[in-house]
Formats: structure tokens, sequence, C-alpha cells
């Protein structure tokens, strides 16, 4: 069956329970508590068990065995698809998706506009715990290098004319006028990074058609056709790459750390102002 980068919510409720169809919810934050799910829907705990602990920067990606370990556990094969999608549209389910493309799995979607979308077009949610896996699955991680880069990666590309670096956060965090939300941390920007805050790739929490995709990053990125994408925690850049994926660009790269990296007191440079 066609399976794309991204899914519709009509065509998820037609293919609901599927056997070789996987639901995960990888909402994060304050929208894990919302309570209603797709039905039959898994929990992808970015926030949890699916990030590195270990690592202070906030959701590293874990080893590729704790990732391994934590996939079997929700019951995924190497053979399945997989939808992921989240409560506050098109946010971390994202960064779950690019997680997976980064171990290899390439069979995963983001359903477009996540459960808004679902409950907009007056399709059914369950409610309570979320019935566990029926079963241990066999997916095995194989990390893919370069779909998430360190600082080291970021900073060579910045000096690269043939490499754009895309900031997701807000204009004022860019800027540096408004303060990080994560104590420590500089303000501003890396020199000669692109700002286009996620939400500008997207219409009322759905992605934008692909021309129109294609425009807003050639604004920016001109006939550069390598792009990095970086956040304030790798979970909007993720947003970025997808709106990047969806427009047709081919080599495209996370920055695990982002700003909770980069923006740490550090020899890593930093500017301010547009």
């Amino acid at each position: 069956m066609p399976f794309g980068p991204l899914i519709d919510p009509d065509w998820l409720s037609a293919h609901l329970g599927d056997p070789d169809l996987v639901v995960l919810d990888a909402s994060v934050g304050v929208h894990r508590g919302v309570g209603r799910r797709v039905p039959g829907a898994r929990p992808f705990d970015i926030d949890g068990a699916l990030s590195d602990h270990s690592n202070p920067v906030p959701h590293s990606m874990p080893g590729a065995d704790a990732f391994t370990e934590e996939l079997r556990a929700l019951g995924v094969d190497d053979a399945d698809s997989v939808v992921v999608y989240d409560a506050a549209g098109v946010y971390s389910s994202a960064r779950a998706r690019w997680m997976l493309r980064a171990m290899g799995f390439d069979r995963a979607a983001v359903l477009d506009g996540g459960l808004p979308a679902w409950e907009a077009a007056g399709l059914p949610v369950e409610t309570g715990v979320p019935a566990p896996a029926p079963r241990r699955g066999d997916f095995t991680a194989r990390p893919r290098p370069g779909v998430l880069v360190g600082a080291a990666e970021v900073r060579a590309a910045l000096a690269d004319p043939g490499s754009a670096v895309f900031d997701a956060r807000t204009r004022e965090r860019f800027a540096g006028t408004a303060p990080e939300p994560r104590p420590g941390l500089r303000g501003g920007h890396m020199p000669g990074a692109l700002n286009l805050p996620f939400g500008e790739v997207q219409d009322g929490g759905r992605m934008l058609p692909a021309a129109r995709l294609r425009e807003r990053f050639a604004e920016l990125a001109g006939d550069r056709e390598k792009l990095y994408f970086s956040c304030g925690s790798g979970v909007t850049a993720c947003v970025l790459a997808l709106g990047a994926e969806l427009a047709g660009y081919g080599e495209l790269a996370v920055y695990d750390g982002s700003w909770s990296e980069w923006g740490l007191p550090s020899d890593l440079p930093v500017t301010t102002g547009a």
C-alpha cells in the first residue's frame, strides 16, 4: 500500500486495525495528559524511556539497544508500517518519525494534524489506560549515520556554502530578545543560521502543501540543497525536516542537541539580532 511521510485521518481511519499497522502516540509535555487517543494507539514516550536520560541535554536520542528494546515492547515488527501522531497537531510526532528513520526504519508516517484533526473529522477516540501491546515485536534498530548529527557537523555546515542551517525556534528566541525557557542557556542563534519557526510550515496544525513548502525553504536557502535543522531540544527541528522532505529535499539532518547544547556556555559561537 502507498505509504509516505504524511498521511491524513481518512487514510488512517480506513486502515486502523490492519494487522501490520501500529499507531503510536508521541505526545510530549502537557499533551501527554489529554486522556484521549486514536483507538489502539500505544505510547511512544519521548519524555520518558525514548530519550537518553544519562545525557543532560533533553530529548537526546537513546542508543540502539535501548531503542530496540522499547520498540519491541511496543509490539513493533521490522515488517510493520507505523503511524505516529501527537495531541498538539504536528509537533513531537515528527520527532518520533525522525528517530525511527535514524534507526533505519523507513515505513513510518506522521498523521497530518494529529489528534485535533482526527477529532475534527468526527473519528472515534478511546480513553483510559492504553492497552499493552498484544505481544513483543521483532524490531531491530539499524542506526543510519547522518540523520541525527552533533555540534561538530553543524559547525561545519555553517561554513559550507552548499549547506543551510535552519532554526525552528521563535523569532524572539532566535534574536535573543526573549529568554530561553531552559535555565543557563545563552540567548541568540548560531552565526549564519536561518530562522524558520516551525509553525510557519503549517496551516491550522496541518503541513503546508509541498509546493508552498518548497517556496518557503527556497526563500531562505536559495539553491542550497543540503539542509540541517535545529530548535530548542531536537523536537520541532524535526517538523522542519518533515516539511523539507515533503518539499522534495533529499539531504537532511537534525541537530540532536539543538539549542539545549549549543546555547550552553562554551566556545560555540552565538550571535544576536534578526
